[in-house]
């Protein structure tokens, strides 16, 4: 095949049919549902899905959840606001604050935390959980780094011992599990689907969480790369402020990117090397059109590889063993 740089371009008004025939017949005869809910957080996933329930069921039956907690950023639910006037659909806001405080979150999350930097206070320290940049160790595992910052601006990062990580990443997880409970509330008190908001990128490498932010009735971009759900965007007149927003994983008390925690790289440049590697183009042929080394490509379909083998269980149906 001619791989060039927009091979991973779709027909955005085909697309957008069709997924908006398939939405509407998964979610009126298969699910037997009168609309749809969805968890909007102002990102880009959550908006495009929004729009598309708008277009497929009308504003009317479509219901927005805003679910902040006391470390999401305040940029968020403006922008979801605006999301929500945009299309005109009706909107909630939850604070699962207390839901997951309840839990022991916080606390849980700060007691490693203080384990790697004992000086650590939560009410006056931001922290956040930063993967390596590693590119060029090619083979090496991910390697998580704590950083916390100072309220004098001080940054220290240290490398995070597992039992750490693990536990950080566990209790930060009752955020997302909290917030799927509360969109399955509001569902079945309307008899409404819930519809995720997890593209390929997510869903595939294991950017998720197990019956967190994974749990819904319908995933209608899984199969889209980031870089398409932008393009959607644009089609379906997403507001501009979101489609600029660098994506975040607005779990951390400290602003944290996507591609610093999870994804090392640029969406644009990794999408187009995965679909390249998918359609089985040589990675020399890869690198030529990207005008990157051969051997980055290489590193990063490596690890694209070794995420989706990795996390299969997250995408698993629990086990019958009868």
């Amino acid at each position: 095949m001619n791989f060039t740089m927009d091979s991973i371009y779709l027909d955005a008004f085909a697309e957008t049919a069709r997924l908006a025939a398939a939405l509407k017949d998964t979610v009126a005869f298969k699910l037997k549902k009168r609309g749809a809910v969805v968890g909007v957080s102002g990102g880009i996933d959550s908006s495009i899905v929004l729009a598309l329930c708008a277009k497929t069921f009308g504003p009317e039956k479509v219901l927005a959840i805003m679910m902040p907690e006391r470390d999401s950023s305040p940029e968020s639910k403006e922008l979801a606001t605006v999301l929500c006037e945009k299309f005109k659909v009706p909107y909630i806001l939850e604070d699962i604050t207390d839901a997951v405080n309840g839990f022991g979150c916080y606390a849980r999350r700060d007691e490693a935390v203080k384990r790697v930097f004992p000086e650590y206070d939560p009410k006056t320290y931001k922290m956040k959980i930063v993967l390596k940049d590693d590119k060029e160790a090619k083979g090496k595992l991910n390697l998580f780094y704590l950083t916390i910052i100072a309220p004098d601006g001080t940054v220290k990062s240290q490398r995070l011992p597992l039992a750490e990580y693990l536990q950080i990443v566990a209790a930060s997880n009752f955020k997302q599990r909290s917030r799927t409970n509360m969109l399955y509330y509001h569902a079945e008190a309307k008899n409404y689907a819930v519809i995720g908001t997890g593209n390929k990128n997510e869903h595939e490498q294991g950017f998720f969480v197990k019956y967190g932010d994974g749990g819904a009735d319908v995933k209608p971009i899984a199969h889209l790369f980031k870089t398409q759900v932008y393009q959607l965007a644009e089609f379906l007149g997403v507001p501009e402020d979101i489609r600029k927003r660098t994506p975040t994983t607005d779990t951390y008390s400290a602003e944290q990117t996507q591609e610093e925690f999870f994804y090392k790289m640029p969406f644009e440049v990794m999408d187009r090397i995965w679909d390249g590697w998918e359609k089985g183009v040589p990675s020399d042929v890869i690198a030529k059109v990207l005008n990157i080394p051969q051997a980055q490509v290489e590193v990063v379909i490596n690890d694209v590889r070794q995420k989706i083998q990795t996390t299969e269980y997250l995408r698993q149906e629990p086990f019958s063993l009868g």
